[in-house]
């Protein structure tokens, strides 16, 4: 609850705080202050030492699992703010604005890793992603910013409505918003009836979270939203947002898959084979970085969707390990990209000669992105084929994700082979040496949870 209110709280103290100062880099401190209280309320409340309490009759539950998870979510928010936040100054001229709509987005965010019921849910959702639609609109004189905005508005309404839809046919089958579905009683004959409302619903809500996720086949409007939101704004979409979704899918379908039966397995099944081919087989064939990793960003929700294929523990712990190493790997490489004015692959020409420290972190980043060893994204995606095989799962799948993975290799390589290999003047902005410092410190951090994972694992059984 502590997340929650302090949130809200802060994204009316950053409005404010562009009433009393029009000095960005001002309002930008306020922010990370802001963030880092945010962040000890939550561990406060995580840990019991102080927490806020106030009776929500059963409509949020606060597990230790969803508070450490929404730790990781702000710590990733407060990385990206000292990152990036010149470059959030530099979208336009409300950055307290920016602040304010990024605090409600955590908000929604805060309820999703705490929610109990399908009202919850469905509030949870849109207070994160209504703030998005403004922020992906927020570079007002580029039209592929008002294109992206608007197509991100009308394709989240697309999907809320069959989300509300689902929700809709559940409380017809159930009576209520629990996530529980009470036991059905066997008939005369000894068969437990199906209720196909119920199915219905279920079979809805599973579409309208691949769509919040972007998880194909309702990943199409990724691509374009990613590319034409302000880059800035684009890393913290396709990390914190997308992380948010992700654990809202968990809790979502932990206690329901089975109510869908065998077809519950050969629905995720398509799903997670289809998000990997068209992620990474498009990303093969894009032109320009950024809409590559638009297409990166399909591919990681591919892994991560094994979590929910079999949840485990390997997979509880391998869905934490995944938001911590792609939050760190693609808030950085996108800090790295906004000081590139040229975003194609040869834009990046020779930026190794120009700027070694840029460059030394882009590699770790892309590293960690393709599940290389000793970078933290190798053990996220090892806990994810792990959790499968000790499930006893199918083993086909597994090795499928390893072809795949081994694809995108090839794509990421590029992005380092046009800065090591090949020679250019790349177009690069203004870079401080505090800057480098805070690049170069989080590279060393993807690097320190690629050999001791039990960094991030750890502070969950504490």
């Amino acid at each position: 609850m502590n997340a929650i209110i302090f949130s809200a709280i802060m994204g009316v103290v950053m409005m404010f705080s562009g009433i009393i100062t029009e000095k960005k880099s001002a309002i930008s401190f306020v922010a990370v202050v802001a963030l880092f209280i945010l962040l000890a309320a939550n561990i406060a409340n995580t840990y019991g030492l102080c927490s806020i309490s106030i009776n929500t009759h059963d409509l949020l539950h606060f597990s230790k699992f969803g508070l450490y998870f929404n730790s990781i979510l702000i710590t990733a928010a407060l990385i990206f703010v000292l990152l990036s936040g010149s470059a959030v100054e530099k979208v336009g001229n409300y950055a307290a604005d920016y602040y304010a709509l990024i605090f409600f987005v955590l908000c929604g965010t805060s309820i999703l890793t705490s929610f109990n019921g399908l009202l919850m849910l469905f509030l949870g959702i849109e207070i994160m992603t209504i703030p998005l639609y403004i922020l992906t609109g927020a570079d007002k004189k580029n039209l592929k910013s008002n294109e992206a905005s608007l197509k991100y508005f009308l394709m989240g309404s697309f999907s809320t409505g069959i989300m509300l839809m689902g929700i809709a046919l559940v409380y017809g089958a159930n009576g209520s918003f629990a996530l529980t579905t009470p036991a059905a009683v066997p008939n005369s004959a000894g068969v437990i009836p199906v209720s196909f409302l119920l199915v219905g619903g279920y079979i809805l809500l599973f579409v309208s979270m691949c769509f919040k996720v972007s998880a194909a086949p309702f990943h199409f409007w990724t691509p374009d939203v990613y590319d034409g939101a302000p880059t800035v704004f684009t890393a913290f979409m396709s990390t914190i947002v997308k992380a948010a979704g992700f654990f809202a899918f968990l809790v979502l379908f932990e206690a329901n898959a089975t109510l869908l039966g065998p077809s519950w397995k050969i629905m995720l099944t398509f799903v997670i084979i289809a998000t990997l081919l068209i992620g990474n087989i498009t990303a093969v064939f894009q032109q320009s970085v950024k809409r590559m990793l638009a297409y990166s960003s399909i591919a990681q929700a591919g892994f991560m969707l094994f979590a929910l294929y079999t949840y485990n523990d390997l997979a509880k712990e391998g869905i934490l390990l995944y938001a911590v190493a792609y939050c760190l790997a693609t808030i950085g490489f996108f800090a790295v990209l906004v000081k590139v004015k040229d975003h194609s692959f040869d834009g990046f020409n020779g930026l190794a000669k120009a700027q070694p420290v840029l460059a030394f972190s882009a590699v770790v980043f892309l590293m960690s992105l393709a599940g290389i060893p000793l970078t933290a994204g190798f053990f996220a995606k090892y806990y994810m084929l792990a959790a499968v095989i000790k499930s006893g799962g199918s083993f086909w799948i597994v090795l499928v994700a390893l072809v795949f993975a081994a694809i995108s290799v090839y794509y990421y390589f590029k992005v380092i082979q046009a800065m090591y290999f090949k020679s250019g003047d790349p177009e690069i902005m203004e870079v401080s040496s505090g800057y480098k410092t805070a690049i170069v410190l989080v590279s060393l951090l993807v690097i320190a949870i690629g050999v001791l994972p039990s960094i991030v694992l750890n502070w969950f059984y504490f």
